[in-house]
């Protein structure tokens, strides 16, 4: 059958070339990570995107102004937490270990996200929520280290600062959707790298880092905050809005497919054959359970009864 008239194209390869922007971010982020403090790089990352945004800062202002303190709060975490701490730890990550352990182990967020909006939104979870949950723990367990029954240090240590990075992402997931019904997805991107700025700039202060990154690491900052950053993002959203959700669950998987063929190709990387088990495992949960909360009648997360007012 023919589309219908004034139907968008579908735009699921558009979602795929996003996320396999988002799969270089090891390439770029590990040698900057090899020659400057996390704390540098996560600065530089946040002045470049908000120096882009800067024009629509007055509207995202002025659209906050008419907030009240829950939202104002919300933006202040997710500026600080989401955006400067979280990237901050991500950074740490590629400094400690492997470049496609971090990367992967970001692709537990939509499980903590769900964790996270049972707490703080009163969203419930069904039983089938650990059908999904339970296989992606043991898939990063597998992930982090080489000899999943022998834990060394510095795999430990990566892996939980990759596990911080993931958590507090899934923490500016939920109050993105706490303070979405006042704030537009735009005035939220706007002010998360705005207040996320200052932030950054206090824990380069506060680590006794140098904010000049020298001009041979320039060029990398620059396509690191816009190639799998500012880029893939505005990609990702125009994607969605003629795409599919289950095939745009599929799309993200060109994501962990980009960042391990990266790290085994480019980056020196190799990974034990538990290490691709769990891989494989975490991506396949992730993916299922995108799916399965797109597609299904019955998704494993509740959201509240709105309370009339």
């Amino acid at each position: 059958m023919s589309a219908k008239v004034g139907a968008p194209a579908d735009r699921t390869w558009l979602v795929a070339v996003a996320a396999a922007l988002w799969g270089t971010d090891g390439l770029l982020r590990l040698p900057l990570a090899e020659s400057l403090p996390a704390a540098t790089v996560v600065f530089w990352e946040h002045l470049l995107v908000a120096a882009l945004l800067l024009p629509l800062l007055p509207a995202a202002l002025r659209a906050l102004r008419r907030c009240g303190p829950r939202e104002w709060l919300a933006v202040l975490v997710i500026g600080a937490g989401a955006s400067a701490a979280a990237t901050a730890l991500f950074t740490a990550a590629f400094q400690t270990g492997d470049p496609i352990t971090p990367l992967v182990l970001q692709k537990l967020q939509p499980i903590l996200a769900m964790l996270a909006a049972f707490f703080v939104l009163g969203e419930r979870l069904r039983a089938g929520y650990a059908l999904f949950a339970l296989p992606a723990l043991l898939g990063a367990w597998l992930l982090a280290f080489p000899d999943p029954l022998e834990i060394e240090l510095t795999a430990l240590r990566a892996a939980l600062l990759a596990v911080g990075a993931a958590a507090l992402w899934a923490a500016g997931t939920v109050l993105g959707r706490l303070v979405s019904e006042r704030l537009s997805a735009r005035d939220v991107t706007v002010l998360r790298f705005t207040v996320g700025l200052p932030v950054a700039a206090a824990v380069v202060g506060i680590e006794g880092a140098s904010f000049a990154p020298g001009w041979d690491n320039l060029l990398g900052l620059a396509l690191l905050a816009l190639v799998p950053g500012l880029l893939a993002l505005l990609l990702y959203y125009l994607g969605l809005r003629a795409t599919p959700a289950a095939r745009a669950t599929l799309a993200e998987l060109a994501f962990p497919a980009t960042a391990a063929l990266i790290g085994v190709s480019f980056l020196d990387s190799s990974l034990s054959v538990s290490q691709w088990i769990g891989l494989l495992v975490v991506v396949g949960s992730v993916t299922m359970l995108g799916w399965h909360e797109r597609s299904r009648g019955t998704p494993v997360v509740v959201k509240p009864e709105l309370e009339r007012v």
